[in-house]
């Protein structure tokens, strides 16, 4: 169904839709107090922690942190994607999705005719295997597997004959259809120039399918002696090791409620599997498992299960998958690690035990937290105080790198019954170090030394403080570091905003984030701030956390468009909101002033994608949007402080000439005579400066400064 959908139509819908009757008639809500509550219907739960808000017609879990609008529920309770969860929207209110007339997305155009391609290698792929001569090889070889024809079927499995150009020969009927084929991974250019040759020969061909069933890409397993014995596709447009896993697709369609997924290693395990009726595996493209491998698995279901071999390169791979898993595990989702015996693989295992016994060794898999402590215990004789120690020195980091939550808690008990320490104790001393804070002077004047350093500190780490956390110490050589004004403080000479009472605790950028989205007429009473940081803040941002990544197309959501970031994950969902966040926020609230949160969770999950809308409700469900205190002017002065705060870092992080430079040429450009607090700025940038570059010719003209002054 070619056509956008307009974003206005999208809008329009929201305000026409209640989230209470979307919500109310697949869940059972109960009214209480202003919201409504039920038991979540993303997690296991016995006491109610989904909460409804009807005026801000948004949902949180505050037990699995599941949140958004109408759309984004329906996205996550009937997994879906956001353009078939606005035409269901649609459907519901009784209403046609309109489309927007025009050329379609480049993005899209560019995919749409690789996934065409890759269909019809495909169809030739599974054709080849019923009606080629050398079929045979591969029948033998998969009934050999045990592999049905019906589970054959199922996967799509199929030949690449012998020969060096067959699927050239039958899809590129002229020179101008290379190109593709060679975008879509199926051809190589010869070493010299002279031609192409097909990239899969003599191989049983696994098709690799995305969440919609298309084939983006092709895993093939040799039936000669040719090495490599296993090989896939190479990274395209449309298709990504680290982000697919192969028999997602044919699982979703097996089975309809997943509750548990089994991570193998090769296609032949969970075609096996699957053969013996076990059709819940999956299995990584030759990678170990990614950050986005574990989004797109919990995004199906709760709990996890890893299946190693027992032996070493498995018990280090089992490590590996371990360190990439605590930092998105949270209360309801669970990880286990089954291993196998020795020499054995699930394909042969299955096919020697049998479906039930197989069973029976998922369901006894070890849990995350009995493996983490497992793995730091290997080689260590606990009975000691010295092991105790280096046990708990291994388990810090990784108990660390867990979310707050229940479960970090549980693991930091159990540490703590290991090492024979109790928890307070413990907790504090495996706590990661807080980073050093230079306090920031407040004051216009008065020598260094009496000046009262009483703003809120610098924010350089995601564990920052919240806003009411001050310095409160003296520092006798000033720098560029201890002083931070904007051109309205300096003119005006009023004071900074006196300290209020934080409301709980997040990083910077989220905090900002939270408090535009909790009040977006905020923007229009912040453009100085926003422009000044925009001119500093990105600079430093980029140089510390490396460019953002943009989604294919930021401008527009089209129905293809949105439904390749959803499906595609291209939006980089594990990463946090950062400054271009906040100016794109502006951007969207600027153009539509109405908009509510509502109205920016259902641009931002149509523009940026599922990941990225679900970082922005999780932010969304702070209590800002409860606080009694969440008025406007407390609002408008906490945006100012976090705005001056980050400022502040990315001056810092400038080299000290550019610092001084901008000092000189800028912030003292109409400053005569010199306040006590610029002297001491300037003469503090200048012996910094000194202590690199004594000759620098900056130098000399800030002392001229300093004399004339």
């Amino acid at each position: 169904m070619a056509g956008k959908i307009p974003q206005s139509f999208i809008d329009d819908l929201l305000d026409r839709t209640d989230i209470v009757d979307v919500i109310g008639a697949r869940v059972d809500l109960r009214k209480a107090g202003k919201n409504h509550k039920a038991r979540c219907p993303f997690h296991d739960e016995k006491t109610p922690s989904f909460s409804v808000n009807q005026d801000k017609q948004f949902y949180y879990c505050f037990g699995c942190s599941a949140g958004g609008n109408a759309i984004g529920f329906i996205m996550d309770y009937d997994r879906i994607d956001f353009p078939e969860a606005v035409e269901r929207l649609a459907h519901q209110a009784g209403l046609e999705v309109p489309r927007e007339a025009g050329d379609r997305d480049f993005a899209s155009s560019r995919r749409n005719p690789i996934y065409e391609t890759l269909e019809k290698a495909d169809n030739y792929y599974r054709d080849q295997l019923r009606t080629h001569h050398a079929a045979g090889d591969a029948i033998d070889y998969l009934k050999q597997r045990g592999v049905s024809g019906q589970v054959a079927r199922d996967f799509g499995i199929g030949l690449a004959p012998p020969g060096w150009d067959n699927l050239i020969t039958h899809l590129a009927h002229s020179d101008s259809e290379l190109p593709l084929l060679m975008e879509a991974g199926m051809i190589i250019e010869r070493e010299d120039g002279s031609g192409h040759y097909d990239r899969f020969r003599h191989r049983i061909m696994f098709p690799i399918r995305d969440t919609r069933g298309r084939t983006i890409g092709f895993g093939g397993r040799v039936l000669g002696d040719e090495q490599p014995k296993y090989l896939n596709s190479p990274e395209t447009p449309v298709f990504s090791k680290g982000r697919e896993l192969y028999g997602l697709y044919e699982a979703r369609s097996q089975v309809r409620d997943i509750t548990s997924l089994l991570v193998v290693e090769g296609y032949m395990d969970v075609v096996a599997l699957a053969q013996f009726g076990i059709q819940n595996a999956v299995a990584t493209l030759g990678t170990a498992v990614t950050d986005n491998h574990l989004q797109k698995l919990y995004r199906y279901c709760s709990d996890v299960v890893f299946c190693f071999d027992g032996d070493n390169a498995g018990r280090k791979a089992a490590r590996r998958a371990l360190e990439t898993c605590l930092p998105a595990i949270k209360d309801g989702y669970s990880a286990r690690f089954l291993f196998l015996p020795d020499g054995e693989d699930p394909d042969t295992l299955v096919r020697r035990i049998g479906s039930e016994e197989f069973q029976r060794h998922i369901t006894e898999a070890m849990p995350l937290s009995e493996f983490l402590f497992t793995a730091c215990s290997e080689g260590l004789n606990l009975s000691t105080p010295d092991d105790r120690a280096k046990l708990s020195q291994r388990a810090a980091p990784m108990i660390n790198a867990v979310p707050e939550s229940v479960f970090r808690q549980l693991l930091l008990g159990e540490l703590a019954i290991k090492t024979g320490l109790d928890k307070d104790t413990l907790s504090t001393l495996i706590k990661p170090p807080e980073p050093v804070v230079i306090p920031e002077s407040t004051e216009a004047s008065g020598p260094p030394s009496e000046r009262s350093h009483s703003a809120p500190p610098a924010f350089d780490s995601a564990d920052s403080p919240p806003l009411d956390s001050y310095a409160n110490e003296d520092s006798h050589q000033p720098t560029d570091a201890h002083y931070v004004q904007d051109s309205n403080t300096r003119a005006s000479g009023s004071q900074p905003s006196q300290k209020r009472p934080a409301r709980y605790a997040m990083p910077p950028i989220h905090h900002l984030v939270a408090l535009l989205m909790a009040d977006p007429a905020l923007y229009s009473q912040l453009d100085k701030e926003l422009e000044t940081l925009k001119a500093e803040g990105l600079h430093a941002e980029s140089s510390e956390d490396g460019s953002e990544n943009e989604p294919e197309n930021s401008s527009e959501h089209g129905l293809e468009n949105a439904s390749e970031l959803s499906q595609r994950e291209t939006d980089n969902s594990d990463a946090n909101p950062t400054l271009a966040t906040v100016f794109k926020l502006h951007d969207v609230i600027v153009t539509n002033p109405h908009y509510t949160l509502n109205h920016i969770l259902g641009y931002w999950r149509g523009v940026y994608g599922q990941s990225q809308g679900d970082v922005l409700a999780r932010i969304a469900a702070t209590d800002l949007q409860t606080s009694h205190d969440n008025t406007p002017r407390h609002n408008l002065a906490e945006a100012k402080d976090i705005i001056a705060s980050l400022i502040n870092r990315a001056q810092r992080n400038k080299p000290v000439d550019q610092r001084l430079s901008q000092f000189l040429n800028h912030d003292l450009a109409q400053a005569q005579p010199l306040s006590s607090l610029d002297r001491s700025r300037l003469s503090g940038l200048i012996l910094e400066l000194a202590q690199y570059n004594p000759e620098h010719p900056l130098i000399n003209e800030a002392k001229q400064k300093l004399s004339n002054s």
